[in-house]
């Protein structure tokens, strides 16, 4: 028996902790793990670890996981050979192409396929050849608002400026909770840590939610706002900084800021207060406070995305940190310069180029919104989407109106799903292809460096051997492409493995052959902590893609928006709206299958304010019915004061009791599914993006 110590990122979250994991291989060549701990030299997380981490061995072990292809009969499941799942694959998409046109064929990629290096590089390499234009994903659901204003603004989607949080003095939160998300567009391990250590140098953290949550515990401040709101918070915050004459001239070349004062004079905090349901003097207060710290950055993010106006408020958060001067300045929000450099090696993006058929909606960077999925499959006529391939997703459970989903995902002609689970999603499919499981392959954070609130890059080896007749999930779209050709009598071009493609990014980036670090995939490996590259540093101006060369204040598509935000009615009286909600042993649908994940105190339940329960003469722990346009669940309700009156809150991911699911642990769990309630025509309509949060609902006795 040999004991192995391996260093390894954590995928599960956008943190990328370092682990340290033991392994023990058996006198019959198996192997199992010991063990896993926080890595104290990673150069990054510090030792730092999460509930999430120590399940990955859940992952590993888990009896629920598909391990190899699996071809769907009616209600039963059969094995099949790779080979043969490639052919099939790739006649059944052939003829439906050939028959309805190529965008008869959908393509929907999860939120795991950021996290998967092998992904990135190489999906494309067989979805590219269906030249559909019927592509959707989870940005859609999530951050749509941050890249469509960043290519507005800044001329790429990847240009997100950063929360420099271990230098700033003052840090304004809207819509996130990073205690519980371990920071999201915001890569930052050991958060707790670095924003304590904010307060201990005499900064002040201020928390905007309807939800006094995790992270609000600690602030110095917490605000309630009403949910979809947020705008006219934020609204507020920026006239009275033109107003009150607390701006600061920024360095970057800027265009249409004249435009933009002109643009919102009319929303003062005090129009805005009755809005947002702030008081007019905490706005002007928070304002003032803001503009006199030393260095400030206001951060928005999931709660601010999915919401109606979710385009304008991140227009409004830039703005912000731009004429306070904080904007590309240390403790203020700086862009990265990750070692593989996606801005300076990709192109912009581009943006309503074409739109969904049916409703219209606008496509981003290729991308059309998902909430348009489901009416695509239902609506008769040319161009109706007749097959899908899901990649690592599982939209049933995370896009709005799930159950109008399910009924389109019943009437398809054919399904695939690259995926290792039977969940509510991929119970549709004609085809599972699995690919290997987490830490039987290799690992690189090509996203999450670039969202890093220090220049970081690490890679990592695999942890164990590949099963036998396993495929890495690169390996599985090389084989897809090789027989999709084979099937149209096309011509593929060779492609590199993705560790060959890191290399290159490695040595022509900005650390590599030209640089004083020489990086390279050899130099990584020889680092199995990570290597740190420093603090961000001011860089924006020099990496500006727009046509000007000048970051672009007042993009036509948002300075309009605000004709759609004034003319918005303000919230019914007693009218209830609903809100998602984060947990940190909780990412993603399929972390429910992890004994170490669920287990401990239930966090499935409605939350909901105790006025708001008595009003409606419900009592704490009662089984309740809530009710949207689109349809009603019936859930646990908890009293929780930590909520604004007149909204509830229920986490999403939870409602795996559906029928034909494979997933054991999960299926147990109590808890409904929160896109059974949202809606998808409630959208920002700038973007497409889902709102998700401020959905109106009705909540009585079950």
């Amino acid at each position: 028996m040999t004991k192995t110590l391996h260093h390894r990122a954590c995928h599960l979250c956008e943190a990328i902790c370092g682990l340290s994991i033991e392994t023990e291989t058996l006198a019959d060549g198996s192997q199992q793990i010991l063990s896993i701990k926080g890595d104290a030299q990673d150069s990054f997380s510090r030792g730092h670890i999460c509930p999430k981490a120590v399940a990955l061995q859940d992952i590993q072990n888990d009896p629920d996981r598909v391990r190899q292809p699996m071809r769907r009969t009616g209600d039963s499941w059969q094995a099949i050979g790779w080979d043969e799942a490639f052919a099939l694959v790739a006649e059944r998409l052939s003829a439906i192409q050939a028959a309805h046109g190529k965008n008869a064929v959908a393509i929907y990629q999860g939120n795991p396929s950021v996290h998967n290096y092998g992904l990135m590089t190489h999906s494309n390499y067989f979805l590219g050849q269906l030249k559909t234009r019927n592509r959707f994903s989870a940005t859609s659901v999530d951050q749509l608002p941050h890249h469509l204003t960043s290519y507005l603004m800044y001329g790429h989607g990847l240009l997100l400026p950063i929360p420099d949080i271990d230098h700033t003095q003052f840090m304004l939160i809207l819509g996130g909770n990073p205690l519980a998300s371990n920071g999201s567009i915001m890569t930052v391990p050991d958060v707790e840590k670095r924003l304590k250590a904010l307060k201990a140098r005499g900064g002040k953290l201020v928390v905007v939610d309807p939800r006094r949550s995790e992270t609000a515990g600690i602030a110095d401040q917490h605000v309630f706002v009403r949910p979809g709101n947020d705008a006219a918070l934020l609204l507020g915050l920026l006239n009275t900084l033109f107003e009150e004459g607390l701006t600061r001239v920024s360095h970057l070349p800027i265009n249409g800021l004249d435009q933009v004062r002109t643009a919102i004079a009319a929303f003062s905090a005090e129009a805005m207060s009755e809005r947002c349901g702030v008081p007019a003097a905490t706005i002007r207060q928070l304002a003032r406070d803001f503009a006199a710290a030393e260095s400030a950055v206001c951060y928005g993010r999931m709660g601010v995305s999915t919401q109606a106006f979710g385009s304008l408020c991140h227009w409004l958060i830039q703005l912000i940190n731009m004429v306070t001067g904080n904007l590309d300045q240390p403790g203020g929000a700086l862009c990265t310069t990750p070692a593989v450099d996606l801005v300076a090696t990709t192109s912009g993006g581009h943006f309503n180029v074409w739109q969904s058929r049916v409703s219209g909606l606008p496509e981003y960077g290729g991308e059309l919104p998902v909430a348009a999925l489901a009416e695509e499959m239902l609506t008769p006529g040319e161009g109706q989407i007749r097959a899908l391939v899901t990649v690592a997703g599982n939209p049933v459970l995370s896009t709005p109106n799930g159950r109008q989903l399910e009924r389109a995902l019943d009437g398809l002609e054919f399904m695939l799903s690259v995926d290792f689970y039977i969940n509510e999603t991929t119970r549709y499919a004609d085809l599972i292809l699995p690919p290997t499981a987490p830490l039987e392959h290799d690992h690189y954070d090509t996203t999450f460096n670039v969202f890093a609130v220090r220049n970081v890059t690490r890679f990592n080896e695999p942890v164990l051997a590949k099963p036998a007749g396993a495929l890495d999930d690169w390996e599985i779209f090389v084989g897809l492409a090789q027989a999709f050709a084979a099937k149209q009598g096309t011509e593929l071009k060779p492609t590199k493995a993705p560790q060959q493609m890191i290399d290159m990014g490695l040595r022509f980036g900005p650390y590599g052959d030209q640089s004083e670090y020489k990086l390279s995939l050899a130099a990584l490996r020889e680092q199995p902590h990570g290597i740190d590259l420093g603090p961000l540093r001011p860089n924006l101006g020099e990496r500006l893609k727009t046509a000007s060369k000048a970051i672009e204040a007042a993009p036509e598509l948002l300075v309009a928006d605000l004709a759609r935000f004034a003319a918005q009615a303000l919230p019914a009286e007693g009218e209830l709206v609903l809100i998602g909600r984060r947990h940190v042993r909780s990412n993603n649908s399929w972390m429910h299958n992890y004994h170490r994940l669920v287990k401990g105190k239930p966090r499935h339940q409605l939350f909901m304010h105790p006025q708001d329960m008595a009003g409606r003469g419900l009592s704490d722990g009662q089984r309740v019915r809530v009710q949207s346009r689109v349809g009603a669940i019936e859930v646990e309700v908890a009293a929780s004061e930590d909520m604004m009156p007149g909204v509830v809150s229920l986490p999403h991911g939870w409602g795996h009791a559906r029928p034909g699911v494979q997933m054991g642990i999960a299926s147990a769990q109590p808890g409904a599914s929160a896109n059974d309630l949202t809606d998808e025509r409630q959208l920002d309509a700038v973007s497409g993006n889902a709102a998700l949060n401020g959905v109106p609902v009705q909540v009585e006795a079950a």
